[in-house]
């Protein structure tokens, strides 16, 4: 189980984020910096120990209503090979040194944990705490076997499309949308899917669709 430390972080995982968000298609903002703050997420373990892999909610006060945004990251203690273009920055931990942050929609060991979340072979942890599972995290799917782990990222208007060569595509949602009251029901045809929740500004909780599974093997 990854460690959680109580350290500082320079920059900070949201002022990394302040000069990061606004490159993105899917970004909702106007020209004016995002106000960002902290709105939840969680945490998936690297079998290995060595990448730390949280999906962040950061939620942007900037504009005329409350924005929030779902951003996977994975930290690491190097850089890693062939992904500059999914660098979000660097920061220095109080406690590990120098870390390098990646857009986790391409780093392979976030796009296999998440594949194995959807499978059920792994739980969301808590965000804040060691060795806690994150019980408002939930994931269902249909069929069985191995999902594809060997996702290509593509960014658009509507978040984050994840496809591999054997037609699987799961699409993330980057900017959330609290569902309404009652079970949450992903789209006709897909295969599998996630659930979260996260803190609006006002201290309420929205709970929504995290991603969307189409494809993957069935029975």
């Amino acid at each position: 189980m990854a460690v959680i430390h109580r350290t500082t972080l320079k920059p900070t995982k949201l002022e990394l984020l302040t000069s990061w968000l606004p490159s993105r298609p899917w970004y909702r903002g106007g020209v004016a910096e995002p106000t960002l703050a902290k709105g939840g997420g969680f945490r998936l373990d690297d079998p290995q120990g060595e990448v730390g892999v949280e999906f962040l909610v950061a939620t942007d006060t900037s504009g005329p209503r409350p924005t929030s945004y779902l951003v996977p990251l994975t930290y690491r203690g190097a850089p890693l090979d062939g992904a500059e273009h999914a660098l979000v920055g660097t920061m220095e931990h109080g406690v590990l040194g120098r870390r390098w942050a990646y857009d986790g929609c391409h780093d392979p060991v976030s796009l296999a944990q998440l594949s194995a979340l959807i499978e059920g072979r792994v739980q969301a942890q808590d965000q804040n705490i060691s060795d806690v599972p994150d019980r408002e995290v939930t994931a269902s799917r249909t069929g069985e076997g191995p999902l594809p782990t060997d996702f290509t990222a593509t960014d658009d208007r509507d978040g984050t499309r994840l496809t591999t060569p054997q037609g699987t595509t799961l699409h993330l949602h980057r900017v959330l949308q609290p569902a309404p009251a009652g079970p949450l029901t992903p789209a006709r045809g897909a295969t599998g899917h996630v659930t979260g929740s996260w803190r609006l500004p006002d201290g309420t909780r929205a709970r929504g669709m995290l991603a969307v599974l189409h494809g993957g093997p069935r029975t």
